[in-house]
């Protein structure tokens, strides 16, 4: 049944957290046991290529330094990250810009305490990753929202 490698809430940390608001520690590329993915905040050469180029991480407002986040931005949210959000909430029920809506209300601490509630699966404790409709180590099938109502 396991399709990636069983983390615990505890691996999910402020550093995972990318510009534009994904938690880079649900992603099935830092998750998987072979070739893992650093995050979006970590060494480019362990990346896979579209993240190295990645548009909203290389755009000129976080690539100047000025800023951590898109919510930092004058255009936020963009037309790139609107596109992002969109297919993220549609397909994986997860939405940056809530997310970066979210970090700017209660801080990035407390935003990556909350994560490490919603996205645990209630049945083995490991984290489950945003891109797989269930928990890829034991199969309980999560909703939108993550894991707190998922059932099996």
């Amino acid at each position: 049944m396991r399709t990636v490698e069983k983390a615990l809430p505890e691996s999910l940390t402020p550093d995972l957290i990318a510009p534009c608001g994904m938690d880079c520690g649900l992603c099935s590329g830092h998750l998987r046991a072979k070739n893992r993915c650093p995050g979006c905040n970590g060494d480019d050469a362990a990346k896979p290529g579209y993240c190295v180029t990645c548009k909203i991480k290389t755009c000129d407002t976080m690539a100047s330094g000025a800023s951590s986040f898109c919510f930092d931005c004058t255009t936020f949210p963009c037309a790139r990250l609107r596109q992002l959000d969109k297919r993220y909430r549609t397909k994986y029920g997860m939405s940056m810009v809530e997310n970066l809506v979210r970090i700017q209300e209660v801080g990035l601490d407390a935003f990556v305490a909350g994560e490490k509630t919603r996205w645990t699966c209630q049945e083995c404790g490991s984290l489950l990753c945003v891109h797989l409709p269930q928990c890829g180590v034991c199969g309980r099938t999560r909703n939108a929202s993550g894991a707190g109502d998922a059932e099996r």
